[in-house]
């Protein structure tokens, strides 16, 4: 993916054949069962595959991790019907899945969503809008979050949407920061009829579906930001070796020795949290969620301060487009932002200690 990175910025290509080509290698389905055509890995080797995958493109690796923590959804809350119908060609990344969960008036005040699922017959008559939605128009199965019953968390069920479904529609490409490689709309529904069938779970068990996939998907996305910072202190080292002030290499300065050993440092620690946490997730451990809460938040923080400190030692030249590391910043700036604010991740660990 590296040698691509930047032209699919530039672009804004969605690189689906080399995608597919990473799903033939079993990246499409890393930690889905292998019955349905996935590798059956655990969330630790998740965590280590999706570090390495961003050190050539965070953009397209986290597309990925999404589109896995979807198929995870299925292949976990799914019955066996729903597994062997969506799995095996989302593992195959033949189809390609998005998260519909974000509304624009519902971000992480998550349980006040409005999209709404009115049971008719054998269908769910979907209405409604989700935003900032990954993949959404080039995606062929929308995971969508909505409301069946009354207010709150316990009021919500999940639906599986196909693309081809009447009533399904999407906004504009929305034009960001980072993240170019892939596609970002609103995922409309206009009295979509959904059959029951496509309902995972029962209803009222969205919203602890929505949870639970969030909590891979935080470490998936912390994953993403480990890469970024990876290459970052690479890049630095290479840097700071070949350009020269004041007659010497930029290595020769000890100041920059030391901002270098503390951008390892961070990267190091951020790392540990993160493959911590992917461990208690896999085991099922009691402070998973809050394990989970605590490697998002402290990875893509320090993440994206070793990548910004990146950008710094670059000088002038860290701030042109020929140069990877401004890239980096922008790609994993958003990472603060998604599954789940990093303010919101404070909440989280804040409530756990206080309750004892």
């Amino acid at each position: 993916m590296a040698p691509n990175m930047a032209l699919w910025d530039e672009k804004e290509i969605f690189p689906v054949k080399t995608m597919r080509k990473a799903a033939e290698l079993g990246f499409g389905g890393i930690y889905i069962r292998p019955d349905v055509g996935g590798s059956g890995l655990s969330r630790l080797d998740t965590s280590i595959i999706f570090e390495a995958l961003s050190t050539g493109c965070v953009s397209t690796t986290a597309y990925m991790s999404i589109h896995n923590m979807c198929a995870w959804m299925i292949d976990t809350f799914g019955n066996d019907e729903q597994r062997h119908r969506f799995c095996p060609s989302l593992c195959t990344m033949e189809k390609f899945a998005s998260y519909c969960l974000t509304e624009p008036g519902s971000g992480s005040d998550a349980a006040s969503l409005l999209t709404s699922a009115k049971r008719d017959g054998d269908h769910y008559i979907l209405n409604g809008t989700k935003a900032f939605i990954s993949g959404g128009g080039d995606t062929d199965v929308y995971v969508v979050m909505c409301r069946t019953g009354g207010s709150g968390s316990r009021g919500i069920s999940c639906l599986v949407v196909e693309k081809e479904t009447p009533g399904l529609s999407f906004g504009k490409k929305e034009k960001k920061v980072g993240w170019n490689s892939q596609p970002t709309r609103a995922v409309i529904f206009e009295d979509c009829a959904v059959p029951v069938t496509n309902r995972l779970g029962e209803e009222g068990q969205g919203f602890g579906i929505a949870m639970r996939g969030l909590n891979g998907g935080r470490i998936n996305i912390a994953s993403c930001s480990l890469g970024a910072a990876h290459a970052s202190v690479l890049l630095s080292r290479d840097h700071l070796a070949v350009r020269k002030q004041f007659g010497e290499p930029l290595a020769n300065n000890q100041y920059l020795q030391f901002r270098l050993a503390e951008m390892a440092t961070q990267l190091v620690t951020a790392r540990l949290i993160v493959r911590h946490a992917a461990q208690a997730l896999q085991e099922g451990h009691n402070d998973a969620a809050t394990l989970c809460a605590m490697a998002k938040l402290y990875a893509t923080d320090e993440c994206f301060k070793v990548c910004n400190q990146a950008l710094q030692m670059h000088g002038g030249y860290g701030y042109l487009k020929d140069y990877a590391v401004q890239q980096f910043v922008r790609d994993i700036r958003v990472h603060q932002i998604l599954e789940g604010t990093n303010e919101v991740m404070r909440m989280i660990v804040a409530r756990n200690i206080l309750q004892g």
